[in-house]
């Protein structure tokens, strides 16, 4: 079957693989930056920021551009794009790299800004304001072998625990993100000298990115994605026996075979709304954060110009998605 045989959302594809390829030039502008700090410290953190920060990005460019899942002349091809084994190894070192990043940023804020004295003499309060970073960690490296396991037996019970660990993990560092943004607002309404304010911003900004990206994630988990998800498996359980795939037969399909997405009815909102925010928005948040947010010694002076052009552009970009995910969906 040719490409142009397939009804497939080609001007939000477009956009997509548009938005990736410009994500890749600002990642690797921002890594060759991060290699030479103004200040020498934190640098096995910097380090592993930038790291994973480019691993989810070039991931998340790989992504947008074989998610068609079409078939070609060319078998070598066909199975770089649409291998669903080969996918989800990729998938696992991006979101590994996600949690990562999160993970790390929100301890080092709790390192630079730590709580007040007696706020967590509570040992229950004081988990969840100090050690569930590791629980989102733990969370997402645990939902890897579930999510390999639905990959190879076509399980939707495996696919419906994988992303209730993913839900688990966001709403495990949910309480932190909002006690450490409350935290960055003292920082910014308490009367101290503007240089501090300047080395503070960066965890001012990462504060509030985690936290308005663990509120979305959790309401979009509870309400829509997870209810959707354990449907499908009372829904298999109903139908009959479970009929899971295993064996080496499995492992190859799983490296070697694919459904194909022949048309707008199989892009329905949801996926179009979920691969978006995967290869725009969560690319945006790794990539702020890979400069591994922390207090700076020497404080940057802020470019209006470039931050202004970057919040349009991305403004532009998520007005632009969501307008080509409608019109996909219901045209």
């Amino acid at each position: 079957m040719s490409i142009s045989s397939l009804v497939f959302p080609w001007p939000w594809w477009s956009v997509m693989v548009f938005i990736s390829f410009v994500n890749l030039v600002i990642c690797a502008l921002v890594f060759i930056k991060s290699l030479n700090p103004r200040d020498g410290k934190d640098s096995k953190y910097r380090i592993w920021m930038r790291v994973m920060g480019v691993i989810f990005t070039v991931v998340g460019a790989y992504r947008s551009v074989f998610v068609s899942r079409y078939h070609t002349q060319y078998a070598w091809f066909d199975t770089l794009a649409n291998s669903s084994l080969l996918i989800r190894t990729f998938a696992m070192l991006a979101e590994l790299s996600l949690s990562g990043l999160i993970a790390l940023a929100m301890l080092r804020f709790n390192k630079s800004l730590p709580a007040k004295e007696g706020a967590n003499s509570n040992k229950f309060i004081s988990f969840f304001t100090t050690k569930t970073p590791y629980v989102l960690v733990i969370s997402i490296f645990l939902a890897q072998f579930f999510a390999f396991g639905a990959t190879i037996t076509k399980l939707h019970v495996l696919w419906a625990i994988e992303e209730t660990l993913w839900g688990i993990g966001f709403l495990s560092i949910l309480p932190l993100a909002i006690v450490q943004l409350r935290r960055a607002f003292l920082i910014k309404e308490e009367e101290v000298k503007q240089e501090v304010k300047q080395r503070m911003k960066m965890l001012r900004i990462s504060a509030i990115i985690i936290a308005v990206w663990c509120i979305i994630y959790v309401c979009y988990s509870v309400v829509y994605h997870l209810p959707s998800y354990w449907i499908s498996v009372i829904n298999q359980f109903q139908s009959g026996p479970l009929d899971a795939q295993t064996g080496l037969s499995a492992i190859i399909d799983a490296f070697m075979i694919v459904n194909i997405t022949r048309a707008y009815s199989d892009w329905g909102f949801g996926f179009l709304l979920w691969h978006s925010a995967y290869f725009s928005v969560c690319v945006w948040i790794s990539i702020f954060l890979m400069q591994a947010p922390r207090p700076l010694e020497t404080p940057k002076k802020l470019n209006k110009k470039l931050t202004i052009g970057t919040v349009t552009m991305i403004v532009i970009g998520i007005i632009t998605l969501l307008s080509l995910i409608i019109l996909s969906t219901f045209t």
